[in-house]
């Protein structure tokens, strides 16, 4: 091929490249603006993803923080209505409970700009305030926290002029007792969220107030005051008396109660050691909880039960008596003591001789009392306590009321020994119940808290023992007394009758040969009965006249209750000779 033919060939093929070249220019301009276009648009997305990213992690946030106020609101409820209590008063209008308005301190800790700040600065202004949990609640993530319930308005002035964030107030209720200690085993205490821990505040809540406040049907309404038929008067009188027992014959303890005979109504009881409600749980310099002081809790009167001693002779002649196996005149033999499976069954100061069944009560009698149950039997002697109400737990408002103990199986010696009230333990209060039922024409009424008519009573009241029987364990009372040893009880003008009862105390399960529980069981004026009185007094050490038992103890108890309270109660004194249904006929 010739050299300009080789050339015509190159050129041809540049042409063909050139014109091809020249060809594909418009595509190549196309596909760089669809590259700049897709670039565009993996920009835009880029930043609409961000934008939406910062969106949802705002709303997050946002979600987050409603979900913690939605917390707090939970916590702390609506803070413009505040659930209530209604107050409590006695039976003649006078209070014994009732709510105050107060603040409680909590904290946001995510808004805390300096936890150790915040604590120092309390902590000069609260007292006894917790450093380490303080500092420890500060530092949680929460948005809520409780800091310290019911301030004082000083405090809450106190705390707004630290002006420090994260930090607010919400107004609380709390439960305010006049009384202080005078009633405290009766009214009860609630805590620090005004729900009731014991007494009548338990008892409401029982009865459905607790419901109606976690609904929100008590917020922001007046309720109706809650009477009870304590008497605050009488009451006082009690509880004094009681806390005078425990200092004069050194005791550990000493109580009370007074029942009016004819409703079932409780006008007064009173436990000491007790505490008060205001402030249920003392709390010591070094932070810690004294428990001696909460001992106080303990009701003596219907949470505990005792073996009542001799007082439950009053039942064992009763039971005799309704059962006509014997009479006021009948003879028992009380010469020399029985002997029965091991033990021995003896009088203290016992008479060596035959006894009438009015110096069976007189003289306490162990072997006369026996001697009666041993007639009546085993199964009758105990279908009677039964029917009594002295071997089941008492029916009342009262909570936390204690069971009565027996043995498992009644034999012989177990209804010997229960005749004069060891083996059996009761609680004072069903005690003092069914002692009401002897003398008020033979009704058992179960004992109540709340006031009772005489029409409603009528229709509770269960008649347990013929008012034959009634009105000769009216006599019995009576006599023993002016003759017996109910004559450290007696008060002028108001003829008291009643019967001691000086049991060994039941120490680890063993009776201890050196301590005593005694109780004396009372009625006034015997001529007509209307209030029952007993008292009871634990490890006395000693007593008037140097003696320990109840004569010397529990009596004196019930004298200077009766003396005192007779007049507040409306009871008329009479003086001189009378003539009365229960007339004591000599020997």
């Amino acid at each position: 091929m010739s050299l300009i033919s080789r050339i015509l060939k190159v050129k041809s093929r540049s042409h063909i490249l050139i014109t091809r070249q020249a060809s594909g220019f418009p595509d190549r301009i196309i596909g760089m603006k669809k590259k700049r276009g897709n670039q565009a648009r993996q920009r835009l997305g880029v930043v609409i993803g961000i934008f939406v990213g910062g969106f949802l992690l705002i709303g997050g946030r946002l979600v987050q923080y409603g979900l913690a106020e939605e917390q707090i609101t939970a916590s702390l409820g609506n803070p413009n209505v505040v659930a209530s209590r209604p107050d409590i008063v006695d039976r003649n209008g006078q209070l014994l409970a009732t709510d105050l308005d107060m603040v409680s301190l909590y904290a946001d800790p995510r808004r805390i700009v300096d936890a150790d700040e915040v604590v120092e600065k309390l902590a000069a202004i609260l007292p006894n305030l917790d450093w380490r949990d303080t500092h420890r609640k500060l530092r949680v993530d929460s948005g809520f926290q409780w800091l310290r319930r019911q301030l004082t308005p000083k405090q809450q002035a106190d705390i707004l002029a630290l002006g420090l964030p994260g930090l607010g107030f919400r107004p609380e209720k709390r439960r305010f007792y006049p009384g202080g200690r005078s009633a405290a085993h009766i009214v009860g205490h609630v805590n620090v969220d005004n729900l009731g821990l014991a007494g009548m505040e338990r008892y409401l809540d029982q009865q459905g107030l607790a419901d109606l406040r976690a609904i929100g049907m008590t917020s922001g309404i007046s309720l109706e005051p809650v009477k009870l038929s304590i008497d605050i008067r009488v009451q006082n009188i009690a509880r004094q008396v009681a806390a005078k027992a425990i200092s004069a014959y050194e005791a550990e303890a000493a109580g009370a109660v007074v029942l009016d005979v004819e409703t079932g109504e409780v006008l007064a009881m009173a436990s000491v050691p007790d505490y008060d409600p205001n402030e249920p749980s003392r709390i010591l310099a070094d932070g810690s909880v004294d428990k001696e002081y909460e001992k106080g809790w303990f009701n003596r009167i219907s949470n505990a039960t005792f073996e009542m001693g001799s007082t439950f002779k009053s039942f064992t002649l009763a039971m005799g008596l309704d059962a006509e196996k014997i009479t006021l005149n009948s003879v028992v033999d009380a010469s020399r003591p029985i002997r029965m499976g091991g033990f021995t069954i003896k009088d203290f100061k016992g008479k060596n001789r035959p006894l009438t069944i009015r110096e069976v009560f007189q003289y306490s009698s162990n072997i006369g009392t026996a001697a009666v149950a041993d007639m009546v039997g085993i199964e009758g002697h105990q279908e009677f306590l039964t029917k009594l109400g002295l071997l089941s737990k008492t029916e009342t408002e009262m909570p936390g009321v204690a069971t009565p103990t027996q043995p498992r199986t009644w034999k012989k010696i177990n209804s010997v020994t229960i005749s004069f009230g060891h083996g059996v333990a009761t609680t004072p209060l069903q005690t003092a119940s069914a002692a009401a039922a002897l003398i008020n024409g033979g009704n058992l009424l179960p004992p109540t808290f709340l006031p009772r008519s005489p029409n409603e009573a009528a229709m509770l009241s269960k008649s347990v023992v013929k008012p034959s029987t009634s009105a000769d364990m009216r006599t019995l009372f009576s006599w023993n007394g002016l003759k017996g040893s109910g004559r450290a009880a007696q008060v002028e003008g108001f003829n008291v009758g009643g019967k001691t009862g000086t049991a060994d105390k039941v120490v680890n399960g063993r009776y201890a040969s050196d301590l005593n529980f005694n109780a004396f069981v009372a009625a006034f004026p015997m001529d007509k009965p209307k209030y029952m009185v007993l008292s009871i007094i634990d490890a006395p050490t000693t007593g008037e006249h140097g003696g320990r038992t109840a004569a010397s103890t529990a009596a004196p108890m019930v004298k200077e209750i009766i003396g005192r309270i007779a007049p507040l109660l409306g009871v008329q004194p009479h003086f001189g000779l009378r003539d009365a249904p229960y007339t004591i006929e000599g020997f």
